[in-house]
């Protein structure tokens, strides 16, 4: 274990983090946001671990996560779903996950929260294209836990822009009235805030494609992390759940994106990986002149209603063996129909 990389808020560690969190005080860490290795039915290079021994292998992590954060920090876990091996059904094991970090580590679920893809490609292929029995598969769990019931953190720093209807409901006006549905909906409805507080779905397309990362990994003839998540999902909780010079802490941190958006927000972290590889190409995240130089992303995407193509969809019956036999030729499309 040792220090790879550092800036006067934070440094990158080569090495184990179960080694480097030990190293780290009780109570010390207010903002854990990672993104372990997903328990894949294809193994993956950076590594990871499989399905069926993912809670034995998580258990020393979850031991040092809850000693070393804070009693009113946040604890940020995503972790993707995965396919049950050659069946189009879903493994359990980031459920599991879950009620164990709760029922057997002592952590609360301040909220469960979901990272949507909306550029992600229909997958996995098998399913959704060719025997056409399942849907895409673009979210992926995000665990928000903590320590007690009253994490601190606030709505009002992540708030949204208001949708076109609260938009003419604040300008034209609103009848204070009881809903159908037991809310009562009084005059202070219409008092207008910065903006709207946003749902637990965050709408994050992963299409870095010409980022300084990238292209400083390009430059110098490193290969990129091939599983970054978008630098908005660490940038979100670092702004709702901590304060300028907390500590934020990213044990699986790949090529760092954490600790460039804790850098540039002013508060105090920690990277670890074991790829040296990877690292090489995180340090290229610290030496533009701005690290606020970002990946863009578009404002907002659109969300259809399930029958919004329902009038077009082919008439042919179901398969009654519900697609488990391939078929050679697949039937036309919706957009073929």
């Amino acid at each position: 274990m040792e220090i790879y990389y550092k800036t006067s808020r934070g440094e990158i560690i080569f090495g184990d983090c179960l080694e480097y969190m030990k190293t780290l005080k009780d109570n010390s860490v207010n903002l854990i946001v990672t993104s372990p290795p997903y328990a894949l039915v294809k193994k993956k290079k950076y590594g990871n671990e499989n399905s069926d021994n993912y809670l034995e292998w998580f258990r020393p992590f979850a031991r040092e996560f809850y000693r070393i954060l804070a009693d009113n920090g946040s604890f940020v876990l995503n972790i993707g779903g995965a396919w049950k091996k050659g069946e189009p059904t879903r493994s359990l094991y980031h459920f599991k996950i879950l009620i164990m970090l709760c029922e057997e580590y002592g952590f609360h679920l301040a909220q469960e929260m979901y990272f949507w893809n909306p550029s992600k490609l229909p997958n996995p292929a098998e399913w959704c294209t060719i025997r056409k029995i399942r849907v895409k598969d673009s979210i992926e769990p995000i665990w928000w836990l903590s320590k007690t019931p009253y994490p601190k953190a606030s709505n009002q720093r992540v708030l949204q822009p208001y949708s076109k209807s609260m938009t003419n409901l604040l300008t034209n006006g609103y009848k204070a009235k009881l809903r159908p549905s037991g809310h009562n909906i009084s005059e202070k409805f219409m008092i207008p805030h910065h903006g709207s507080i946003p749902p637990n779905i965050l709408a994050l397309p992963n299409t870095e494609s010409n980022s300084y990362y990238l292209r400083y990994c390009t430059e110098n003839n490193i290969t990129p992390h091939p599983a970054r998540f978008p630098s908005t999902l660490p940038e979100y909780y670092i702004r709702m759940c901590t304060d300028q010079e907390d500590m934020v802490l990213d044990p699986f941190g790949g090529s760092c994106v954490t600790g460039e958006v804790a850098e540039r927000l002013g508060r105090k972290w920690a990277c670890c990986d074991t790829v040296e590889e990877y690292l090489k190409g995180a340090v290229g995240r610290f030496t533009q002149d701005n690290v606020s130089m970002m990946e863009s992303v578009e404002i907002s995407y659109p969300l259809y209603r399930p029958g919004y193509l329902w009038d077009q969809i082919p008439k042919e019956k179901l398969d009654s063996d519900g697609g488990q036999i391939r078929k050679e030729k697949n039937s036309k499309s919706c957009n073929e129909t």
